[in-house]
This record gives structure tokens, C-alpha cells and sequence, in this order.
């Protein structure tokens, strides 16, 4: 267990690595939380998948969250009659449909789109390989200039950086794998295209009249989102940096600082971050990354990510599980040198109530001073540990709860080692020579090794954490 990365791993599982042997071998290289992109694929198609990660969850004797990533509101381009030859200069004109029908006329499957945009506003597509400018609105018709580009496929993204006010942020088929996010229990759930806090609420609602209570990420991939982070944090449990289609919509040279400050605002409000997409790209063919690419994982977790995120190398690569070896031994050898910061002294944040964040600093603290091996933290829903994680301590910290859901969930937290034990009673010798027994057995500590503990009076598990204690195994 103490040989596991403090950085953890997010791997999308796809038709290269889906199958169970696969999944387990993904585990056993680093893998400690799966990715279902419900952009592909059925929903009975991944509904086998999860079961599949539970088999190995089982199988393994560990906890493994599962990330349901709904698709959102992508624009596309409608069938086209045939491919479309542009050149720099060129008028097109867009319109809402899903066949094209005038050869003179893309189609556009957004109804919203002569709403949405502005004269003189660029809109790209095909990931940003054709960038067009909006000459004038006419009616339901968008006339546009090729700026560059030279080939338009069908049913090819679209991104309108100015704004999509009029598309809801869930649609009909998200709110369909909601549902299966809730059926198949899910351990979280990513939003994707979020502009507000608005669209997270929204979720919410979804969420709740199907009775459940998913974690929400939100994914930061639009520039209104950027603006809006602030908020965006105030009501979600974590955020990814989904750095694809936000390189399309801002400028790709501001992409490394919008970065750095989303993962400084996660710190701040105390919420996870998970940076994403490309990180391993060439593994996608290539057996090895660029150097390019090993200092750009090796910078995101220097950033404060708490996870790492691997996509089409995992879900679709010719070598997903050497794609989580790589990103494993990256983060291994950051986190062993001397730039990571550790015990960071946070300040109080108004959001989450003060004893809990003051105990968690003082543990913190505490381990550093006494030279303790761990941090030992009672929880139920993960609310303490939570508040440790963001505060990087230098030691490991040991999450006991007496909920599974919660043991899945803290394992996407960066350096949590969760422990499924029912231990709702008083802290006395009895429950002290549990907690002797655990970490002699299932850790590398030893017997006089200190270990700092932290809970709550009287109850252990239901309460709110108010006290800390410094613990030497089997000293009594």
C-alpha cells in the first residue's frame, strides 16, 4: 500500500482496454480510477464495463471509482452531401439542420447558432484545423469567411468560443446516462461544457429526482467557465482541466496559465483537480511518450494536480497499460524529488467550518514535528480527509470508514489509502489495538512507529472531527 504514486490516475477505458484481464493489468500498473466517456459507445456496452472493474475491484481487494463522463452539448456539423473544399477567403454559409439539402449551405445540428454569434467572431471546427469568421447574420443564416483550413467533413466538432447561451448544458442523452450513472452506481460524474455554476445546479436537480447524490466534475473547457471558476468550485466536488476542447476555444499559448490558476483556485476551496487530455498522446501509436509530453504530466502534478488523466491512450492506444506505467513512473520520480511542496499551510477558508480545518492542520503538523509515519483519519463521508489531502501532507494519510461508497470516492483524493472498517465506537485500548493490528498488517510500519489519529468525540464515524491524538503502536 505505501508503494502506491501520492498522484493518482485516471484511465479511460475503450475498446483497447475493456476487457477484464486488461482492466486488472491497468490496476496493477498504477490505474487508480476508470473513465466511462459515454460520447461512445451504448449504455449496455458500459454498463458490462463497470462490471467488469467491479469483478477486479473484488478480485484485487481494493476500492475503484468510476467516472462517468457524460458527452454534453457538442455542435456539429450535419451530414454533408459530400466533403467541402475551402480555401482562405471563401464564403460559407451556416444554418441549423442535420442534412445538407443546398449545396450552398453547411448545416449545423444547433438550432441556436445564428443566435449565438457575432459579427466579426471566429468560430472553429475539426478541432480547430478551420477557423472561419462571421461576416453577417440573415435571419436563421450565418455567413462566414474561411480564415484558414481546406478540407470540411461531415459531422465534425464545432466550438463557438463567444458563447452557447441557447444549448442546454444537458441534453436529452445525458440525462439518459444520468440515470445509468445512478442504476450502475457511479462514483462521480463529469459535466462536460459547463459555462456556470447554473449548469452544475442543474446536474444537481437531475441527480437528486433520480435519489441520488453523485460527486460532480466539471469539466473546464470553455472560456466562460475560466471566468466563471470561482462559483464553479463553490458548488461542485472537483474539476478537470479538460485541456482539448479549451485549447480550441482560448488560444493555446494561455492554456498553461489558465491551468496553473484553476489548480491554485482548487486548492483555495479545498476541491479536486484532475488535468486532462493529451498528456501521453503519441502512446496512442508509439510504445514511449515524447519528452515533451513526460515534462508535461511531470508539470501538472508540480502544478498541485491530484490526478492525472489519460484518454485515447488508454481507451483506444496500442499501449494503454505501458501508457499508466509511464504516467506512474513520472509521478513517482516528481514526487520523490525536492520541488514538490509538502505540509502547505492553507488559510482558513469560510466555506467549511473552522474546528475540522484547524484539527487537519494541526495533524499536519503534528506528523511533520513528531516524525510520524502516517496520519490516521476516521471519516463517513470523507469530509476530513478531504480538508487533509489539500493540505499535502508529507506523510501518507489512512481514511478509515464504514462506508464502501466513501472508500471508492477517496481514492481519486492525492495520497489517500482507504480502509472499509466499521469501527463506530468510543477510542479506547480496544480500538486502539485494531488500529495496532491494521497497520501492522497491512503496512510497513512498525511496532514504537507513530502514527498521528484524528476523529471525532464521542463517535467516531458520525461526528464531526474535534480532536487529534499522537498514537506509538503497540506502546500500551
Amino acid at each position: 500500500m505505501m508503494k502506491k504514486n501520492k498522484t493518482k490516475i485516471v484511465a479511460t477505458l475503450g475498446p483497447a482496454s475493456c476487457e477484464e484481464a486488461t482492466i486488472e493489468e491497468l490496476v496493477l500498473s498504477g490505474a487508480t480510477m476508470f473513465r466511462i466517456n459515454t460520447s461512445h459507445n451504448t449504455a449496455e456496452a458500459h454498463a458490462e464495463t463497470i462490471k467488469r472493474i467491479r469483478n477486479v475491484e473484488k478480485k484485487l481487494k481494493t476500492f475503484i471509482p468510476v467516472l462517468v463522463d457524460l458527452q454534453g452539448p457538442k455542435i456539429r456539423v450535419g451530414n454533408l452531401i459530400e466533403p467541402i473544399a475551402i480555401e482562405p477567403g471563401k464564403e460559407l454559409v451556416l444554418e441549423y439542420g442535420l442534412e445538407q439539402t443546398d449545396p450552398n449551405i453547411v448545416p449545423v445540428d444547433y438550432k441556436g447558432v445564428a443566435d449565438d454569434v457575432h459579427e466579426g467572431e471566429y468560430i472553429l471546427l475539426d478541432d480547430g484545423k478551420i477557423k472561419i469568421q462571421v461576416v453577417a447574420k440573415e435571419g436563421s443564416k450565418v455567413r462566414v469567411k474561411v480564415i484558414n483550413g481546406e478540407l470540411l467533413k461531415p459531422r465534425k466538432g464545432i466550438n463557438i468560443p463567444g458563447g452557447t447561451k441557447s444549448l442546454s448544458a444537458i441534453t436529452e442523452r445525458d440525462v439518459d446516462f444520468i440515470k445509468f450513472a445512478v442504476d450502475n452506481d457511479a462514483d462521480y460524474l463529469a459535466l462536460s461544457f459547463v459555462r456556470d455554476k447554473d449548469d452544475i445546479l442543474l446536474a444537481k436537480k437531475y441527480l437528486s429526482h433520480f435519489g441520488a447524490d453523485i460527486p460532480i466534475v466539471a469539466k473546464i473547457e470553455k472560456p466562460e467557465a475560466v471566468k466563471n471558476i470561482n462559483s464553479i468550485l463553490n458548488v461542485v466536488d472537483a474539476v478537470m482541466v479538460a485541456r482539448g476542447d479549451l485549447g480550441i476555444e482560448l488560444a493555446p499559448e494561455k492554456v498553461p496559465m489558465v491551468q496553473k490558476m484553476i489548480v491554485d483556485e482548487a486548492f483555495a476551496q479545498r476541491k479536486t483537480c484532475i488535468v486532462a487530455t493529451q498528456m501521453l498522446e503519441s502512446m496512442i501509436e508509439n510504445p514511449i511518450p515524447t519528452r515533451a509530453e513526460a515534462s508535461d504530466v511531470a508539470n501538472a502534478i508540480l502544478d498541485g494536480a491530484d490526478a492525472v488523466m489519460l484518454s485515447g491512450e488508454t481507451a483506444a492506444g496500442k499501449y494503454p497499460v505501458e501508457a499508466v506505467k509511464m504516467m506512474a513512473m513520472i509521478a513517482h520520480d516528481v514526487e520523490q524529488s525536492n520541488f514538490v511542496s509538502y505540509n502547505l499551510d492553507l488559510p482558513m477558508n469560510p466555506d467549511y467550518e473552522p474546528t475540522p480545518q484547524a484539527v487537519a492542520a494541526a495533524a499536519v503538523k503534528m506528523a511533520n514535528d513528531l516524525g510520524a509515519k502516517a496520519i490516521l483519519a476516521f471519516t463517513h463521508t470523507g469530509y476530513t480527509v478531504k480538508l487533509l489531502s489539500k493540505l499535502r501532507p508529507s506523510v501518507p494519510v489512512l481514511a478509515i470508514s464504514d462506508s464502501e461508497k466513501s472508500c471508492r470516492k477517496l481514492n481519486l483524493f492525492w495520497d489517500m489509502h482507504p480502509y472499509l472498517k466499521d469501527w463506530d465506537v468510543v477510542l479506547n485500548d480496544d480500538l486502539l489495538k485494531k488500529i495496532d493490528k491494521l497497520l501492522l498488517e497491512k503496512t510497513e510500519f512498525k511496532k514504537d512507529d507513530r502514527v498521528i489519529i484524528i476523529g471525532s468525540i464521542p463517535k467516531l464515524i458520525t461526528g464531526r472531527t474535534n480532536f487529534v491524538r499522537v498514537h506509538r503502536m503497540c506502546a500500551f
